[in-house]
């Protein structure tokens, strides 16, 4: 006898993408697995009498979503009530920001911290009317004089401290940033408040750490955000003694404690895999290898299940981002300067001995690797590395990557598909970047960042994702820039050479993005066998002009079997015991 189902999605259109992008009109489970996928006819013979059914109208049903690299935590932290949104559209001036900041100093006791992440100069009317103009320390003084204020932007590689935050970090006139960091100066010397990449460590390390009690209740917060967004699936880049710095200390060893926490109170409802950072940006080798050294207290305990949490990993910074002028390219810049690697040594080739080293030694010690890399001579110099430690110490399948990639080269791409390697693209903040791109890298390079059609046809496995808190975890949003490839301002298109079809961006956010899991063989399809997370759209998803598909709802999330999102309104059949949906 056959074997009946618990749940049976019926009368959509099912993108499995399994190996031949097949599509079926209908999906079973039982338990937490896929039963079967086929016609609606052959599905619906799987219902028994307690079997819930659900007409999903012409829906499309996906794999759960896999965002490849989400700051969770730090997503968490990073929202109200723990810290202030300045991001684009909540905040479109920097006189909005500074009224923000102002009506949180009123609500804050004397001499606490107010932190806050997201703001843009390229959506701020200010600097937008006057290209010369930058958010300054004076303009969160007034707002908050009696409070030190750290705003992290979108980006999270710069910090906009007001003279409070400045002053308790010993920044002045003088001050010298410490290696791959820079503190701007007006023409006076003095310091703007502007920080960027290591230099933010200093205000940073200031602001007092989430509690683990904080940081479960922010993760709790992201998980439940996600689900309404279709995401079953999620890598936490950077985790670890440092991360303890990074985007106002969201990252660092609690929040590994808080992960392992929920995990077995039974509380965390995602498939998490973690990246551990042994150094922080700016390390060393030294750093690394002492970093590893430790990252054995912080395995995750044998009594977890890894298929809701796992180490897999470890994370290195290579060099900055193209928007600060801090990715180490092989061009100058149109203001001039080159960038540089953000990793010790003295000269450009000792940071590029030094960068090799960090990587040998920790594909010597068994990690995948995940580097953090946006520039072209930068990203080279890590494929490089990769190829070299490999060659030193041979791994089969070791299946490092690039993340970012902004301006891989097609020799990179070459060497990373004869590899195994991969490359983690970000294409919401390509729609998000793409107009302030060219006056920073001129129309040519900018069109070409992020060059996901290259890629893949390079034959490197191309995953996609979000980097929130840096972009909102909507993954249709960036399925729609890979097939377009328009800008937020003014909607020009950017390197349309670049786009590709809809069965490539839907593999970047699934099936892709479950190899860089090391768990394609039980996730990332829909085929029997595999896990039952699943994400129903609120309409036909093939059908659904490109600009319309970051519109679509999320109508069900399924995870491990279980609905754990689940629209109002969604017309269903089913057993009378079952509540409506409210």
């Amino acid at each position: 006898m056959s074997e009946t189902a618990d749940l049976i999605l019926t009368g959509g259109d099912v993108l499995t993408v399994d190996d031949a992008f097949s599509v079926a009109q209908a999906v079973a489970v039982r338990g937490d697995r896929i039963l079967a996928v086929g016609s609606s006819a052959d599905i619906q013979a799987l219902a028994g009498p307690d079997t819930r059914t659900i007409d999903l109208a012409g829906r499309t049903v996906l794999p759960g979503i896999n965002d490849s690299h989400l700051h969770g935590a730090t997503w968490g932290l990073t929202r109200p009530p723990f810290a202030l949104g300045v991001g684009h559209p909540a905040v479109r001036s920097i006189a909005d920001i500074a009224e923000a900041v102002r009506q949180a100093a009123a609500g804050t006791p004397y001499g606490e911290w107010i932190t806050g992440l997201g703001w843009d100069v390229g959506y701020l009317a200010e600097c937008v009317a006057d290209p010369a103009r930058r958010p300054h320390r004076r303009d969160l003084d007034a707002a908050a004089p009696d409070h030190a204020v750290c705003l992290t932007d979108f980006s999270g590689h710069m910090t906009w401290a007001n003279s409070k935050a400045l002053e308790l970090a010993g920044i002045k006139r003088g001050t010298t940033p410490p290696a791959g960091g820079v503190i701007e100066t007006d023409a006076d010397g003095e310091p703007t408040g502007i920080l960027k990449e290591a230099a933010q460590a200093a205000v940073q390390e200031l602001v007092p750490p989430a509690t683990v009690a904080q940081r479960k209740a922010a993760i709790r917060s992201a998980v439940a955000a996600l689900h309404a967004e279709g995401i079953t699936s999620y890598t936490e880049p950077g985790l670890g003694p440092g991360g303890t710095r990074i985007l106002g200390g969201g990252l660092g060893t609690d929040t590994l404690r808080a992960y392992v926490e929920l995990a077995r109170a039974g509380e965390l409802a995602s498939r998490v895999s973690v990246l551990l950072l042994p150094a922080p940006m700016g390390g060393s080798a030294a750093d690394v290898h002492a970093g590893l050294a430790g990252l054995a207290d912080l395995a995750v305990p044998d009594d977890v299940d890894a298929g809701r949490l796992a180490v897999i990993g470890v994370k290195v910074f290579a060099d900055g981002v193209p928007p600060n002028e801090t990715a180490w390219m092989r061009d100058p810049y149109l203001a001039g300067g080159h960038g540089a690697l953000c990793v010790h040594g003295a000269d450009a080739g000792l940071q590029q001995a030094e960068l090799a080293e960090m990587v040998r030694i920790a594909h010597t010690a068994g990690y995948q690797l995940g580097v953090h890399v946006t520039g072209d001579r930068a990203i080279d110099a890590v494929v490089d590395a990769f190829v070299a430690a490999d060659a030193a110490h041979p791994r089969p399948d070791a299946r490092h990557y690039v993340i970012h990639g902004d301006f891989v080269s097609a020799r990179s791409l070459a060497a990373l598909a004869a590899h195994g390697y991969g490359v983690n693209m970000n294409p919401a903040i390509k729609w998000t970047i793409a107009d302030l791109m060219e006056d920073i890298v001129g129309k040519e390079r900018s069109d070409y960042q992020w060059p996901v059609r290259s890629a893949t046809e390079a034959g490197v496995a191309v995953c996609a994702s979000s980097d929130a808190p840096i972009t909102e975890p909507n993954w249709r949003r960036g399925v729609s820039a890979m097939l377009l490839r328009e800008s937020k301002a003014t909607g020009r298109v950017s390197g349309p050479e670049e786009c590709v079809p809809l069965e490539v961006a839907l593999r970047a956010y699934t099936v892709n993005a479950a190899r860089q899991d090391f768990a394609e063989s039980w996730k990332g399809t829909i085929e029997p066998g595999k896990v039952a997370d699943l994400c129903v759209l609120g309409g036909d998803l093939r059908a659904t002009d490109p600009h319309d598909i970051p519109s679509l709802p999320i109508d069900l999330t399924v995870f491990d079997g279980e609905i754990v999102f689940e629209r109002q309104g969604l017309v269903r059949t089913a057993p009378s015991r079952t509540h409506e949906p409210g």
